[in-house]
């Protein structure tokens, strides 16, 4: 891409202050509408560097339960594409800076469809995709059109990408790239730090792009052993898991939601940058 986005502007701001980031992760419209905006609106104050904002879908197959059902609450309560497109362009009305990434499946995309979503998520203020069920075989059906209008197309890479394989997932990749630090689903297990910053290693030796590590952190102290050998650490399902053990009997949310969520961020945040 030839346009600097605000990911691109965000990790130089990060390199230039000489420390990691910090990506949040949480559903757009879990537990309900009113509420996520809510802890949207707050990330950023709360120490997160970038934002990835879930597309809710009803077979989130990369996902483990706590994912999972944060897409359903969502999608219970109602949430709609448009509805995420709309939270993003509210946040840009109080925040022009912090890179806002839609993370999740291509079946909401495709229905939309393609095209349009493009142009409404770039109106909205996205700023990059990750869409984990687009191979890069695939990229002229979603991530060559995206990323000509400006958008960054942000790929997986995991412990099974291999030498071989390596170049396909880098050829389109911009922004920064998502390294998987588990093999299996969203916060299934922890990750090994000694075979993470092997595999960065690797990585960094076939791009400049900066590394995010994610799919396993769920406490700070993992976040700061992992911010020390990554450009940035990626938390998602232990903020959607402490959304779910706010939520009254009833399932709904309660005073305790947008701070349970905000409170874990920050302490994210300090250990991130304890590092």
């Amino acid at each position: 891409m030839s346009k600097e986005t605000r990911i691109d502007r965000r990790f130089a701001k990060l390199k230039a202050e000489g420390r990691p980031g910090l990506v949040t992760f949480i559903t757009a419209g879990d537990p309900d509408l009113e509420t996520s905006k809510k802890i949207l609106n707050g990330l950023p104050a709360a120490g997160a560097d970038v934002i990835e904002l879930g597309m809710p879908f009803s077979d989130p197959m990369a996902d483990g339960p706590a994912i999972q059902a944060s897409s359903l609450r969502a999608l219970k309560a109602g949430q709609k594409m448009r509805d995420t497109l709309a939270m993003v362009a509210e946040f840009r009305r109080q925040d022009d800076e912090t890179p806002i990434v839609l993370m999740g499946y291509y079946n909401p995309i495709y229905v939309y469809p393609g095209e349009a979503f493009i142009a409404d998520a770039l109106a909205a203020g996205v700023d990059g995709l990750i869409v984990v069920d687009l191979p890069p075989e695939a990229d002229d059906e979603l991530c060559v059109p995206a990323t000509e209008k400006g958008l960054n197309f942000i790929r997986l890479a995991t412990p099974t990408t291999d030498d071989r394989r390596l170049p396909a997932v880098l050829k389109n990749t911009s922004g920064f790239l998502y390294y998987v630090s588990i093999t299996g689903i969203t916060g299934s297990a922890a990750p090994n730090v000694n075979n993470v910053q092997k595999q960065i290693a690797r990585i960094k030796e076939s791009t400049a792009l900066p590394v995010a590590v994610g799919f396993g952190v769920k406490s700070p102290d993992q976040a700061k052993a992992l911010s020390k050998v990554a450009d940035a650490v990626v938390v998602g399902s232990a903020l959607v898991g402490a959304i779910e053990k706010s939520l009254g009997a009833d399932g709904r949310s309660t005073s305790e939601t947008v701070p349970a969520v905000l409170d874990l961020v920050g302490a994210l945040a300090a250990a991130v940058r304890g590092a």
